[in-house]
């Protein structure tokens, strides 16, 4: 092989190593949704106390994000995304393991705080290794972790809850984790850089000061990712109790639903790379998603059989712009500030998730699944003018 070639293969099993390991991560916060229907029937949870319960990783992710993204600057993408990795798989045995709810939330509160690692660190990894005009599809694909780990939850999480339990349902994210965890010691490689005292003055600014381009994709951001929360953690206890759906099939829907959501982000990457813009197409991706969650909202609320198509859709559009965002932020804050720029995305994101759960949750409980759908429409709506106008610098 030429070193050309070796370059190419290095830099595309660094993608699929990041991808892998994003998505075992994801296994464990998102899985924890697909416990609603187990602690909903079984337990005695409303769907208020259960969305909470499984907001926990969510929560924990947030109080760990930037300082994982600062580790990511300073130390490296192999030690962060290996420990954190392990201590996921740590504290998912140790939930499995728990007798009472509420230690089982303390450590899935603990391994959120762990999974925050492969947010900032697999991000880097792979805008380190690849240049400006494949970024946008490379970041779409490892943006595919999410909807891929949703999707992997949902088949396989549900199931186990239903048949043998929370407790044995909780082992499936830790083997993943544990398996994510000897990978990444083995074979990642963190992307080359110069040295801080070699460094351009530009990349070792501050990218906060006297610019408000990163606030604004950040505050766009927290708009778009409320609907695909509120998809995310509702479709399945959705199809169950509302539409009479048995665990399997509507673990099937919503699986079917993230793997559509991998091929929205990709082309969504892909288009951003042609058009050698990262923020036009969050544009319109934001429009498309307050449509979709408004003809949701709307074909629930008549009793339409269409709605369940409809959130299969708006399962796709409401995941479309996380990798251009991501993309974003890492080329605008460059390589010293990447890390932390990145966890502040992935803070304030996550927030707002983890927020949804409950908050949404006590809204159905109310008014029912349509005033859901509904209000979170207009969030995506408010962000369409945030969106910058401007194209961030390539680096």
């Amino acid at each position: 092989m030429t070193v050309e070639s070796i370059g190419t293969v290095r830099r595309w099993s660094m993608l699929g190593i990041a991808l892998a390991a994003t998505t075992s991560a994801n296994v464990f916060i998102n899985g924890a949704a697909f416990l609603i229907p187990t602690l909903h029937t079984e337990r005695g949870l409303d769907l208020a106390a259960a969305g909470l319960l499984s907001a926990m990783p969510s929560f924990g992710l947030v109080l760990t994000l930037i300082a994982w993204g600062y580790v990511v600057d300073r130390v490296g993408e192999r030690f962060v995304l290996t420990v954190g990795s392990a201590l996921i798989a740590a504290a998912a045995f140790a939930a499995a393991a728990a007798d009472s709810l509420f230690a089982v939330g303390a450590f899935l509160l603990l391994g959120g705080m762990a999974a925050a690692s492969s947010n900032s660190a697999s991000g880097r990894l792979v805008v380190g290794w690849f240049p400006p005009h494949q970024r946008g599809l490379v970041m779409g694909i490892r943006q595919t972790a999410t909807p891929l780990g949703v999707g992997l939850g949902a088949l396989v999480i549900p199931r186990l809850a239903e048949s043998h339990g929370v407790s044995a349902a909780l082992l499936f994210p830790a083997v993943v984790c544990a398996v994510s965890a000897v990978v990444c010691l083995i074979a990642v490689v963190d992307p080359p850089r110069p040295p801080r005292s070699e460094a351009p003055v530009e990349h070792l600014a501050n990218p906060y000061r006297g610019s408000a381009l990163l606030l604004r994709i950040h505050a766009v951001s927290v708009l778009l990712v409320v609907p695909q929360a509120v998809v995310w953690t509702f479709t399945l206890v959705w199809l169950m109790t509302d539409h009479g759906w048995s665990a399997a099939s509507a673990g099937a829907v919503v699986t079917v639903a993230q793997v559509f959501g991998t091929a929205g982000r990709i082309a969504a990457g892909y288009w951003s790379d042609r058009l050698g813009e990262r923020l036009k197409p969050i544009r319109w991706i934001a429009a498309a998603a307050a449509v979709s969650m408004a003809l949701l909202a709307l074909s629930d609320w008549v009793g339409s059989p269409v709605s369940v198509a409809l959130v299969v859709i708006a399962s796709v559009i409401t995941v479309s712009d996380n990798g251009l965002a991501f993309t974003a932020i890492a080329e605008i804050a460059g390589p010293f500030w990447s890390g932390r720029a990145l966890g502040t995305q992935n803070t304030s994101q996550h927030l707002a998730s983890a927020a949804a759960a409950p908050l949404f949750g006590a809204l159905i409980g109310v008014a029912g699944y349509p005033a859901a759908f509904a209000a979170s429409a207009v969030l995506p709506l408010l962000a369409v003018p945030l969106v910058p106008a401007n194209s961030p610098t390539q680096r």
